[in-house]
């Protein structure tokens, strides 16, 4: 007879002290029991701690306002065919929903850059090259960037760059893009061959 892996659903949207010790908790649970599936119930005020520290193949992120059909879903598809993060927690809704607006920011024009760049996909070596600088420069940019912004982690430094004041700060394009932009691309080709 074949044994089922077994499952937890963790409800971390309570309010805690410390979240990054419970997660810590979690973390050393997940690595006694990598047969069990993870599912973490996650608060938006806990999420990039969650990213951080929960985040590997036998978990799953689910936000705590997820309706009860997706966690439902969740567990019955198990853990080889679960999605590893909650959509909802991903969204443009839910980033919006990570206050950062009461950060005022005032970073450097390189550090702008070197975050800017990070937003889109490029590693701390890439961008040496690119700018022509060293890679520890370009790590001291960005730590005093996190310092400025009174982040802590790099889960937390990736939610700010995606958030909307992340994107504005930085001059990033939306996740999905920006509307406006594949219009006029479109409009211009359609132009073209005219």
């Amino acid at each position: 007879m074949e044994s089922l892996p077994g499952l937890v659903i963790a409800d971390l949207a309570g309010e805690s002290e410390d979240p990054r010790s419970v997660c810590e908790h979690y973390y050393s649970l997940i690595s006694q029991y990598r047969e069990i599936h993870w599912v973490f119930m996650v608060s938006r005020s806990w999420y990039s701690q969650a990213v951080e520290l929960l985040m590997c193949p036998t978990a799953t992120l689910l936000s705590d306002v997820e309706p009860i059909e997706n966690l439902v879903k969740t567990v019955r598809s198990g853990n080889t065919h679960a999605e590893r993060i909650s959509a909802m927690l991903t969204s443009p809704a839910m980033t919006e929903t990570h206050d950062f607006s009461y950060r005022s920011v005032i970073l450097t024009l390189s550090e702008r850059k070197v975050l800017r760049l990070l937003g889109k996909g490029w590693g701390i070596n890439q961008i040496a090259s690119l700018l022509k600088k060293s890679n520890k420069t370009i790590s001291a940019q960005k730590n005093s960037a996190m310092r400025r912004l009174a982040i802590h982690s790099n889960a937390e430094m990736y939610a700010w760059i995606n958030s909307a004041q992340g994107a504005r700060e930085l001059n990033l394009p939306s996740v999905y893009g920006d509307a406006a932009e594949w219009n006029t691309a479109e409009l211009r080709r359609e132009m073209s061959h005219s």
